[in-house]
């Protein structure tokens, strides 16, 4: 079994994660959520507490039953990290080492690998900053899974779309075979 961090930031399609918690669930890893505060606005962690069978983490300095600092405990526990959604902001925490909230700072602690699922508006996918954080993350190492292409939320189509979760899920399988 392995133990997969699960980074959820504040996009609309938050809500997947409940059902990729679910599947990764059921195909035996230890999935533990951590939520930014804007993803909380879109998904309760109750649900994703429910599916994971693991308490959710918000807050980088909620009380912890360990001496081990918690995005520290977080980081050195996963097999791989799993961002998805992931936010044109979380992208750019990410490429420039800001560690303000307790999944960036989970993610800059973690020598996992990372896979990141990027969903947000199309302006906001093409503005040339997300496409230079992209590059300084793609040519750090980290992994990525789409974006799809299809009707976004703000009602205009093309590239932004979550992922869809059996190529996130494929992505995992492949990425935690190469580990082993």
């Amino acid at each position: 079994m392995s133990t997969i961090l699960l980074g959820i930031t504040g996009s609309i399609a938050a809500y997947k994660a409940a059902e990729l918690t679910r599947l990764l669930v059921k195909t035996g890893h230890d999935v533990h959520v951590v939520m930014t505060r804007c993803a909380c606005e879109f998904i309760k962690p109750l649900t994703l507490q429910t599916l994971s069978r693991n308490p959710v983490s918000v807050d980088a300095f909620e009380k912890i039953a360990t001496w081990n600092p918690h995005h520290v405990s977080l980081a050195t526990s996963a097999n791989l990290v799993v961002v998805a959604p992931a936010t044109a902001n979380s992208l750019a925490k990410f490429a420039h080492g800001i560690a303000d909230d307790l999944l960036s700072s989970t993610v800059l602690a973690s020598r996992a690998p990372l896979l990141v699922a990027p969903a947000m508006n199309l302006g906001m996918w093409e503005h040339p900053a997300t496409v230079a954080n992209m590059k300084t993350l793609v040519e750090r190492g980290v992994h990525f899974v789409g974006p799809g292409i299809g009707e976004l939320a703000c009602g205009v189509s093309g590239a932004g779309c979550m992922a869809a979760l059996e190529l996130i899920s494929e992505k995992i399988s492949h990425l935690l075979a190469e580990k082993h």
